[in-house]
């Protein structure tokens, strides 16, 4: 018996099989390299160690879940399918998932929730409160012993002193922390109107990603999202961003930031008022200044009313000299002016009774061309029609021909068309007559001449 013989892709459809079939949804570590990103949002790239490499591809539905951008060089750990791509017999490993090498369940658990919460549109910018300009009472959530919190109460004091900080105390740090955060802003949300206040800032010095986790949870997430005040996150330093910053109405870079971000108002309220009040005074000096020249101005120009009437009837006198004299040279300037165009007017006057005697001798040209013209035509029909006369079928039977119908109705041209027997039609000048062939004979002309 001979052996089996396999095509190259059924060859490479069991090797693909064999694969999938031992080699389950696993985790592998490398570095990444051969980056190639494609039109279709597919990314192609090696995944390698000291002694070897691997191809691996990632479809566009999971490279748009990566949370950062993945470039050549970096650690990564891929979860994926072992493969054999037939189509090139290429062994390669379809990723699944992906994540940084080394971040650890925190990191993780971090990205996932980060993408559901985002899904849910918690992140989405349309949603944020904005923050009021003016706020009269501010809510501080955060540990009575973080140095953050000093720097939030110095910062208020400094650019806003007569704003109103109430701090509700609640531990930043350990396992129960996220529930008591989230517990004192749901708390702080229901007494807003009570307590009168105006915006909340949640607020945690810096630390690793361990010592800021409470502020990844998800209650505390959920809290801020249903909070009815605007919520300001002051939490680590510039570079740490929590899940509570992502959901918050506005993220500051630091505690401080966040204190200087809810005192922008009043802040900048005091700067303009000290710039405005610099600038009245400047502007009412001048003002002062200004006025008191314009009077002395005006005390040099006041000058008798007995004097300023004689002053004025002068001008009107000298004024009405004036006008009458211009009027006076206007009205003669006219004049001449009207003068010569009625000349230029009469001197190119058409005259018509050149014209009329053209018009009327064309007329009688026209009248005797159309007479000439309409005889012409009618001698030229009464020959057409004498000739028309002739020539017409009534004129031919009139002078003792006939038409001969065959007994199917057609013209009889030749007697070789009938045969002895055959019934035949006459037509005559004046009506016609039915008649039997009794005898055919032939002949070179159609009719024989008699005398």
């Amino acid at each position: 018996m001979s052996p089996e013989v396999l095509t190259v892709s059924a060859l490479n459809n069991r090797a693909s099989e064999v694969l999938l079939k031992n080699f389950p949804l696993l985790w592998v570590a490398g570095e990444v390299s051969n980056l190639t990103r494609a039109a279709s949002g597919h990314v192609y790239f090696s995944l390698k160690d000291k002694t070897a490499q691997v191809r691996c591809v990632m479809f566009r539905n999971r490279s748009q879940l990566i949370a950062w951008r993945l470039e050549n060089g970096q650690q990564v750990e891929v979860q994926a399918l072992v493969t054999l791509y037939a189509a090139r017999g290429d062994f390669q490993l379809n990723i699944e998932g992906m994540r940084r090498a080394g971040i650890g369940a925190f990191y993780e658990a971090y990205v996932r929730l980060r993408e559901q919460l985002e899904r849910e549109g918690l992140f989405a910018t349309e949603k944020n409160l904005p923050l009021p300009r003016f706020p009269r009472r501010v809510c501080i959530i955060s540990s009575p012993q973080a140095a953050a919190l000093r720097d939030i109460f110095s910062t208020l004091q400094r650019r806003a002193p007569h704003l109103q900080a109430i701090l509700y105390p609640v531990p930043v740090q350990g396992e129960d922390a996220a529930g008591k955060i989230a517990a004192a802003i749901a708390l702080a949300g229901a007494r807003a109107a009570q307590d009168k206040f105006d915006v909340l800032i949640l607020a945690r010095g810096g630390g690793g990603i361990e010592d800021l986790w409470a502020f990844n949870e998800e209650a505390v997430a959920r809290a801020i999202a249903a909070c009815p005040l605007p919520v300001v996150s002051g939490i680590g330093h510039e570079t740490d961003t929590c899940i509570a910053d992502l959901v918050a109405d506005q993220r500051a870079a630091t505690p401080t930031a966040a204190a200087e971000l809810v005192s922008a108002g009043w802040f900048a309220a005091t700067q303009q008022l000290a710039v405005l009040g610099n600038s009245m005074q400047r502007s009412l000096r001048g003002l002062l200044e200004t006025r008191m020249q314009r009077i002395d101005l005006l005390a040099h120009r006041l000058v008798h009313p007995g004097r300023k009437l004689a002053h004025n009837r002068q001008v009107a006198a000298h004024l009405s000299t004036r006008l009458n004299a211009a009027l006076g040279r206007r009205l003669r300037r006219d004049a001449v002016e009207l003068e010569r165009w009625r000349l230029r007017l009469s001197q190119a006057r058409p005259t018509t009774q050149p014209v009329v005697s053209r018009l009327a001798l064309a007329e009688q040209r026209l009248s005797s061309a159309v007479k000439c013209g309409l005889a012409a035509q009618q001698a030229r029909l009464g020959t057409l029609a004498v000739a028309l006369a002739q020539l017409s079928p009534q004129a031919t039977l009139d002078r003792g021909y006939s038409i001969v119908r065959d007994s199917h109705g057609a013209v009889v041209f030749d007697s070789r068309q009938l045969a002895a027997g055959d019934a035949i039609e006459l037509h005559f000048a004046k009506g016609g007559a039915h008649a039997h062939i009794d005898k055919v004979s032939e002949s070179q002309n159609g009719l024989r001449n008699s005398q």
